[in-house]
């Protein structure tokens, strides 16, 4: 959440910041302004009448205590109190839309983040050549259909488009790929592992910053929770309304779940095969730190999700978001992307992003720097470790052999227990 003091002190460097998302968000900066001049003028009267309604009690006792008549002192008390709670009711009606404008204001970008829309993304590096072929390669919903890993009209009859059906091979390809990630995340890069709930409260949606971004691409149920479209939500607020201690910073966590958004595939957009679903896995990362520590840890953060594409050797690059790329509670992001040789496309397969101290200020994370110090916001950071759909485009397009066939990297077929995939 934006910091109401900073709007207060420096709107127009507010209003600057949001402007390179979108020049239409200096409108909410305005009537936050608005409101919060409202508050104030409102503070300041009831603090007056109170401050009056105090001297005039303490006249009244003193009268009393002589023996003189109070009575009319004491008139005068009641209309002074029914103002006060006038003014106290209506002050937490200008907190309540206060915080409802607030909830609507993304994160402001960092200066590191590039101006302009999606177009002026800058790719940062690379890794890896992707592979030259001497046959054209097929995409993967054909290699998955003619080796049975996954059944897309089966998925479709069950629940609808865009919930694939994984069988056999492929069933076992998908557990092997969370084992991996799992195993790399927890044993060599130090998170601990995290297995959350798959519903969540409006209270933890909001937190993070789902709500009310993301409402209408959100999944609820008919008691009000909502379906994880990250495991992001769940982990970040295992720590909602917390002090953490001081030295105990940062946090780690590695939680793989399955993931449900609504959005996907919307306006007929790369709806065929794998590349937009409503349900997918994939091992999230969180970390929670102290803010001086937040641009180190987002770029540890980003190692480690380039570190499961780098064992699983998939050519990949590293793109910065520019300002209106960026999701709702980011301050900056990198994309990391792998190429999909049978679509030819670069296709997303994780985002690593600091969100400062936004979800941490929705949702009331703190620490303490010194055991006696007062506390202080944390920041949050978090990003896919991977998602497996455009993972499993990318590993059977970029390892299709000449007869339809599929060869996994070594590691992966470790764990899967095979590594050449052929049909039948």
């Amino acid at each position: 959440m934006i910091d109401i003091r900073l709007v207060r002190e420096a709107p127009d460097q507010v209003r600057a910041a949001l402007a390179r998302r979108d020049p239409s968000l200096t409108a909410l900066v305005d009537a936050l302004v608005e409101h919060d001049v409202r508050r104030r003028a409102i503070l300041g009267d009831v603090e007056r009448l109170k401050a009056s309604r105090n001297q005039q009690s303490h006249e009244v006792a003193a009268r009393k205590k002589a023996g003189d008549d109070a009575a009319g002192l004491l008139a005068g008390l009641k209309p002074l109190s029914d103002r006060i709670k006038d003014l106290d009711d209506e002050l937490r009606g200008v907190d309540a839309e206060i915080e409802q404008i607030a909830l609507q204001v993304p994160n402001r970008p960092l200066d590191a983040v590039p101006d302009g829309d999606a177009s002026h993304n800058q790719v940062v590096r690379t890794w890896g050549t992707p592979r030259e072929f001497a046959f054209a390669p097929k995409p993967h919903w054909e290699l998955g259909e003619h080796l049975g890993l996954f059944d897309l009209a089966r998925g479709a009859k069950i629940a609808g488009s865009g919930f694939p059906l994984f069988i056999g091979r492929g069933a076992r390809l998908v557990r092997a790929l969370q084992q991996f990630m799992l195993d790399l995340h927890t044993q060599q890069h130090g998170y601990t592992e995290v297995s959350p709930p798959l519903l969540v409260n409006a209270d933890t949606a909001r937190g993070t910053g789902q709500l009310p971004d993301k409402e209408g691409t959100m999944y609820v149920t008919v008691d009000g929770l909502f379906l994880l479209p990250t495991a992001e939500v769940p982990v970040t607020n295992m720590h909602r309304d917390e002090i953490l201690p001081a030295g105990k910073l940062p946090r780690a966590y590695a939680a793989c779940t399955p993931c449900f958004r609504r959005e996907a595939g919307a306006h007929g957009k790369d709806t065929r095969g794998l590349i937009r679903v409503h349900q997918f896995d994939k091992v999230e990362l969180v970390r929670i730190c102290a803010p001086e520590d937040s641009p180190a840890e987002l770029e540890r953060l980003l190692s480690h999700a380039e570190a499961v594409l780098r064992g699983l050797a998939l050519p990949y690059r590293v793109v910065r978001l520019a300002a209106g790329d960026l999701g709702f509670a980011s301050a900056m992001t990198y994309d990391l992307e792998v190429w999909a040789p049978g679509v030819r496309q670069w296709l997303e397969v994780s985002s690593a992003s600091t969100f400062t101290d936004f979800q941490a200020r929705r949702a009331m994370i703190r620490y303490r720097p010194t055991p006696d110090a007062k506390p202080a916001f944390v920041h949050t950071l978090n990003a896919s470790g991977v998602a497996f759909p455009r993972t499993i485009i990318a590993l059977l397009e970029q390892g299709q052999q000449p007869d339809g066939s599929v060869v996994l990297p070594e590691p992966l077929a470790a764990s899967a227990g095979f590594r050449h995939i052929t049909a039948g």
